[in-house]
């Protein structure tokens, strides 16, 4: 049974397993807007930043 000489490091294991392979970018649509957006972040819509569907800055609210 072959063993590895050394320990991978956890920077060299995790690069193997990024998805930088992908062929295109991973592209979702918010249910709350229908804005387009990247997965796992937030944008904004109407002066509103959404994340998740839900509103985490107003600006309108900052603003007064």
């Amino acid at each position: 049974m072959a063993h590895p000489k050394r320990k991978t490091s956890k920077t060299r294991r995790d690069k193997r397993r990024t998805h930088y392979k992908a062929t295109y970018a991973q592209i979702a649509t918010d249910k709350t807007t229908g804005q387009d957006h990247l997965y796992h972040r937030a944008h904004w819509h109407e002066g509103k930043l959404y994340y998740r569907g839900k509103v985490l800055i107003d600006s309108a609210e900052e603003e007064s």
